[in-house]
């Protein structure tokens, strides 16, 4: 056994955060991919089967009250709340990311309008996901702004009189450099701006602060480190104080103060609920419901420290098995500066990932050049880590693939 499979066993003995794994449906495969795609918890097939079976096929109609599916989008916007830092009555769940986006960039820009004249700039993450890229553009478009694509750095250097809102990413996809939520924060206020933030690499990875940092708008998705399962609701989080001011550019039956009154005119419920728009989508919100449940007895500092730990770990064990030169790291090495993923920079990165996967070991491959490995604490282990590491340099030392 080398030195670094024993370090792992020591490090899997001493996980507070072990047992944990137990919730998950697993198999022999290492997998590092829960930054796309969660693994399912192991009892949401019988509460997604009850759903089904007895709520839809029995009750029918009567869900909608006796199964509380009307106010799911709320209820489980509580239960994501403490894993985002914000108290219960600010997140509702429901639609995509790029909806959930576009709902409050638009909503920033209003709410800019209103405290005074010339606010007519986007602010953008330039490195961001292409999609948040694209729904800027149209807000920009709806709202008669400009969209200016800066990276996170620039951000305070870029922000005027003229910026409205600002979009940024928690965690860069790509890299997994996490970003100064506080500070950028802090700096957009400063400039009399609106600071929206896409969580979708963060949240249910590390604490995020909502409520300490005082966020005015943010977005996430739900099936990477929540473990909702394949395209479950994304949440949108408004600021309390913000709540009677969020206008909606996408107003339905749903966010109505009186949605079973059937009016010809729209008139806003209050608090969060002003989010939601139409039918909530109840068998995936009802499946995001049953995995949040693997999250009892479970805190997010918890999970921090450990994400920490097995990335630590991972960089050692790549720096100790891979061949120089072989592979570079673009994840950043200051923990403060660190979500919960590992990118390496590889000249054939996707026949190596195709090969790698193909031993059991499930990354992925971004192009042009990116192995992408996601670590999500509550079923990874550190025995995974080195594995992991160790069959990457096997890969990389038999060279590239022959032609075909």
């Amino acid at each position: 056994m080398s030195e670094l499979m024993s370090v792992a066993e020591e490090l899997d003995a001493a996980d507070a955060l072990a047992a944990v794994r137990e919730r998950f449906v697993l198999d022999d495969v290492t997998y590092l991919d829960g930054n796309s795609l969660g693994a399912l918890p192991a009892h949401v097939p019988d509460r997604v089967a009850d759903v089904v079976r007895r709520q839809w096929g029995e009750l029918r109609i009567r869900s909608w009250d006796e199964s509380g599916w009307w106010t799911a989008p709320e209820r489980i916007g509580d239960r994501i709340a403490p894993l985002v830092g914000a108290a219960p009555g600010q997140i509702v769940v429901g639609d995509s990311t790029s909806v959930n986006v576009f709902k409050a960039v638009v909503a920033a820009v209003r709410m800019a309008g209103e405290d005074g004249p010339g606010r007519d700039e986007i602010l953008v993450d330039a490195s961001t996901f292409p999609t948040d890229g694209y729904v800027a553009e149209s807000a920009a478009r709806l709202t008669g702004c400009a969209v200016r694509a800066v990276t996170p750095a620039e951000v305070p250097a870029a922000l005027g009189e003229r910026t409205a809102a600002v979009l940024l990413n928690h965690a860069d996809y790509r890299t997994g450099r996490l970003h100064d939520l506080p500070g950028l924060t802090a700096a957009v206020h400063a400039a009399g701006a609106y600071a929206v933030w896409d969580l979708c690499h963060s949240a249910g990875a590390l604490p995020v602060g909502l409520d300490e940092h005082g966020v005015d708008l943010a977005v996430g998705c739900t099936y990477k480190y929540l473990n909702g399962g394949p395209g479950s609701p994304a949440f949108l989080y408004v600021r309390r104080d913000l709540q009677d001011r969020f206008d909606s550019p996408l107003p339905g039956w749903n966010s109505h103060a009186e949605p079973f009154g059937m009016r010809p005119g729209y008139a806003p419920a209050s608090g969060a609920v002003r989010g939601r728009v139409g039918t909530p989508d109840i068998l995936s919100m009802l499946a995001l419901e049953a995995s949040l449940d693997v999250w009892d007895g479970v805190s997010v500092e918890a999970v921090r420290a450990k994400s920490l730990a097995l990335t630590d770990f991972f960089l050692r064990c790549v720096g100790e098995y891979v061949p120089d030169g072989r592979v570079a790291s673009m994840t950043p090495d200051a923990h403060a500066e660190r979500a919960s993923q590992v990118a390496l920079r590889c000249d054939d990165a996707g026949d190596v990932m195709r090969r790698l996967i193909g031993r059991g070991v499930v990354g992925d491959f971004r192009a042009p050049d990116v192995l992408r490995f996601g670590f999500t604490p509550l079923y990874v282990g550190f025995a995974d880590v080195e594995r992991a590491a160790r069959l990457l340099a096997e890969v990389l030392a038999e060279g590239p693939a022959p032609a075909v």
